[in-house]
């Protein structure tokens, strides 16, 4: 009943005509950001966190919200219509989806997967009222100990589990973490990492660091493989809504979607992959039409982009509850709280009550947004595609540099963006993660404070960290999630 109450004081603050504004802005920049290949809500977050600094917070969370739904409805007319995901969730509603739209089933595709994501999103967003206090409350029986379990599983599990390589996912890690640790060390005053340069002594700014790797990196990556043939669209033929067939095979993946979807972003392990892989497998399992899998089932459609949409929601329990990002736009979204001020964690709901419930009932009100403005307007938002990239691209940096420029007006946080892009452009060319690099950055002077206050606790004894059952749960997971695929790989090689 405390969070029912919670959310209509929520509902007061978000429907505020000027909060709806911002929900509207957020959503419509999402969505048609999220129908152009390679910019996801990681990059747009990342290229408005510069410049929402002189909005107030709540405005600028609603809005933030709005982006980050808007880019998942916006990221299946990419995948339906040119068979390109701009991220790994939507590969499996790319397999179908593409394959509807070459049989003159577009619309009806695009019209399950716009359903799909605003059920799956409201679904999701009720997790997210009903289940985030009560982690919450539970987050106050955490020690420090505890804390820096958590944090070395969150780490791991994104650094191992991220990207096509174990090792690359570490070295990414590695390199957030070094990037975390420049600057002066709050508790020894000792400079680290300055190489004797004063304007380093404050540290590396996180929002140089996250439009650097994705903006930057981005552009460099998509000029050197710039082709001037323009893309190939799919006609929207075949109706513009689904027939009475297609709702009655869409409902129940839909609701099998969100239920694989929401709690596997919950994890600290979890992600959009797993959850609409899994969706996929079992829609084809349970269809009555398995023959179509493979030449344009609806299922494969529905299901993966519900549990891609409840995926993308379910990051924010850990996000707002524990201050653990699972992802890069959880990442993003972590850096723009400490960038106002707000730790995201359990004292979040008690020190922020009002910003936290009119965050979450402005995801309500913008899934609303989204349904209305994605139906009726999928043709509009695959015009943006004709853009000509070179001009998209040239706006996109110009905005970053100007962007970056006015946070400190520092020519060496401009240098430290033109290096950071050449990382992330290395990184790209080689299939490194840029996850890892972000969370590590973020949740390295965390854990290392964690640390610390244990180890000062425990009078600097290390079994102070494994003195508690709950750090003991973590840090075994943590060992876990880093051996298990060497110790199956070996049997695997074992019994071949």
């Amino acid at each position: 009943m405390d969070s029912l109450n919670a959310l209509m004081t929520g509902f007061g603050v978000a429907l505020h005509p000027i909060n709806l504004l911002w929900a509207l802005l957020g959503s419509v920049l999402g969505t048609a950001i999220g129908v152009l290949p390679g910019i996801g809500p990681a990059l747009t977050i990342a290229l408005l966190l510069p410049v929402t600094v002189q909005i107030a917070p709540t405005a600028a969370f609603i809005m933030f919200a709005g982006v980050l739904y808007g880019a998942m409805y916006g990221g299946s007319t990419t995948s339906i219509l040119l068979n390109t995901p701009g991220e790994s969730g939507s590969m499996m509603t790319a397999l179908e989806g593409n394959k509807m739209a070459k049989s003159g089933r577009g619309a009806a595709a695009l019209a399950t997967a716009a359903i799909g994501s605003f059920v799956a999103g409201t679904l999701a967003t009720l997790g997210i009222t009903f289940f985030a206090p009560l982690v919450a409350e539970l987050a106050f029986v955490f020690t420090a100990a505890d804390y820096f379990a958590l944090m070395v599983l969150s780490l791991m599990s994104v650094s191992v589990v991220m990207g096509t390589s174990r090792v690359r996912g570490l070295i990414a890690l590695l390199l957030g973490l070094a990037l975390g640790v420049v600057g002066i060390d709050g508790q020894t005053g000792q400079a680290r990492l300055t190489f004797g340069s004063p304007a380093l002594l404050d540290g590396i700014e996180l929002t140089v660091v996250l439009v650097s790797l994705f903006a930057v990196g981005e552009i460099m990556y998509v000029a050197s493989r710039y082709s001037s043939m323009p893309p190939q669209m799919n006609p929207l033929s075949g109706g513009a809504w689904m027939t009475k067939d297609d709702w009655k095979r869409s409902w129940k993946p839909w609701l099998r979607g969100t239920l694989f979807g929401f709690p596997i972003g919950a994890l600290p392990t979890g992600g959009t992959e797993i959850p609409t892989f899994l969706s996929y497998t079992v829609e084809r399992k349970l269809s009555k039409h398995p023959e179509e899998f493979g030449h344009g089932a609806i299922e494969g459609v529905a299901g993966p982009e519900a549990a891609n949409n409840a995926a993308a929601a379910g990051i924010l329990v850990p996000l707002l509850t524990l201050g653990l990002p699972t992802s890069a736009t959880a990442a993003i979204l972590l850096a723009a709280f400490q960038s106002y001020g707000l730790q995201p964690g359990p004292f979040l709901f008690t020190n922020s009550h009002d910003l936290v419930w009119a965050v979450i009932a402005s995801l309500y009100v913008g899934n609303v947004m989204l349904l209305v403005l994605n139906l009726p307007l999928v043709g509009l938002w695959v015009r943006l595609l004709l853009i000509p990239r070179p001009y998209l691209y040239a706006g996109i940096l110009i905005f970053a540099m100007v962007g970056i420029w006015g946070i400190s007006t520092s020519w060496m946080d401009l240098l430290i963006m033109f290096v950071v892009g050449v990382a992330g452009y290395v990184m790209r060319v080689y299939d490194f993660p840029i996850a890892p690099v972000l969370i590590g950055l973020i949740l390295g002077p965390m854990a290392e404070t964690q640390l610390r206050r244990a180890l000062a606790i425990g009078q600097g004894s290390p079994m102070a960290l494994v003195a508690d059952p709950l750090s003991i749960v973590f840090l075994s997971l943590a060992a876990l999630v880093f051996l298990l695929p060497l110790l199956l790989k070996r049997i695997k090689a074992a019994a071949g």
